[in-house]
């Protein structure tokens, strides 16, 4: 192992954590605690390219590196990292990708997990975020601040995670509207935001339901407003068919423009998602449908008013691309509708206390 990190001395680290929205959303705490540690220094994080739009406008980051799939993108990518002349570099994530650049960096110190692959290429590892917290269940925001943690960086699991609002997504986001809807954003009044999809069966509600929960949010004065991929405008169509309730849906936001809608709407309603992390983020109260995760590990991560919803199975947790047991998703098919809306109507009660 290489000798403790002079932090005085640092001038450049760079955070890596490729994959999706939620995994990009929860390193944003352990971005927080680091630029409070070292305003001075340049903080960077390399994302993939198609989530890299989510850290628009946040200033707890530097400078966003980005990485596309192709062998060439990633070749061009650690000459970039390399070239940078990081101090420091931390891999939030164990990929063999990962890997590929935290050694690509020729930094003097690189951090991961004991339980790496190719763990010999980092000189800094931590057995366990279990064993830097004293507990066994630890969140995905927890496991990426225990890396920092180890290397002398102050953290404190009270961080939570949080997302900037640009104008320039609050422009387009009214553009589109006023376009698509009948009213104008900023003249539509309370909402609610679903989200429908997701990216596994086992973690996808009903929308037969969803079209329930659309109508329970309409009786309480709001909104609803759906959003989905392009390639799922056929579950915005079916929810908007199955709900005798009106719903405004989306299939073409940006993901700033996604965060500027969620921090707009009264209330969120959605399955596991990242669009899930997004709104809990830029706290809007969530309501969220677990079935196949970890709910230990993907709650959201949040000081806003929040619920989890699921039905509680001895094989939960599981990787979520199938179900081997019962050979449907029962988990995900057991959350009623009535579950559902008693947690709208708690959040509901509890972000109009201001409670938590």
């Amino acid at each position: 192992m290489n000798k403790e990190i002079d932090w005085k001395k640092v001038r450049r680290v760079l955070l890596i954590r490729l994959r999706s929205i939620g995994d990009t959303v929860l390193a944003t705490p352990s971005l927080i605690a680091l630029k409070r540690f070292v305003p001075d220094a340049q903080i960077d994080i390399l994302l993939e390219d198609w989530v890299a739009p989510v850290l628009d406008g946040l200033d707890a980051v530097d400078n966003v590196l980005t990485v596309g799939k192709s062998g060439k993108s990633r070749f061009r990518t650690s000459g970039q990292v390399r070239k940078n002349k990081y101090d420091v570099v931390v891999n939030l994530h164990g990929g063999t990708t990962g890997t590929f650049f935290t050694f690509a960096s020729g930094a003097a110190h690189r951090v991961g997990y004991a339980n790496y692959q190719y763990g010999f290429l980092y000189n800094h590892l931590l057995s366990s975020s279990a064993d830097f917290w004293g507990r066994a269940a630890t969140h995905s925001a927890e496991q990426q601040l225990a890396l920092l943690g180890s290397v002398g960086v102050p953290v404190d699991n009270g961080q939570k995670s949080r997302l900037a609002v640009t104008d320039v997504a609050l422009h387009s986001l009214e553009q589109k509207f006023y376009s698509s809807t009948p009213t104008t954003f900023s003249e539509m009044g309370p909402f609610a935001l679903i989200h429908p999809t997701a990216a596994f069966q086992t973690k996808q509600w009903a929308v037969e339901n969803f079209a329930r929960a659309a109508e329970f949010i309409a009786a309480k004065g709001y909104r609803a407003v759906a959003v989905a991929e392009a390639g799922e405008s056929e579950v915005l169509e079916k929810l908007k068919s199955q709900s005798r309730a009106s719903v405004f849906t989306f299939d073409d936001l940006e993901l700033p423009e996604i965060t500027a809608l969620a921090s707009r709407a009264s209330l969120f309603v959605g399955n596991d998602s990242g669009i899930a992390h997004i709104a809990a983020a830029v706290g809007t109260p969530t309501v969220v449908v677990f079935g196949s995760s970890n709910f230990d590990h993907w709650r959201p991560w949040t000081d806003a008013p929040s619920a989890i919803v699921r039905h509680e199975l001895p094989c939960q947790p599981c990787p979520g691309y199938r179900c081997s047991v019962f050979g449907e998703p029962k988990c995900i098919l057991s959350v009623s509708v009535d579950q559902v809306t008693a947690a709208i109507e708690t959040v509901l009660a509890d972000a109009k206390n201001g409670g938590t």
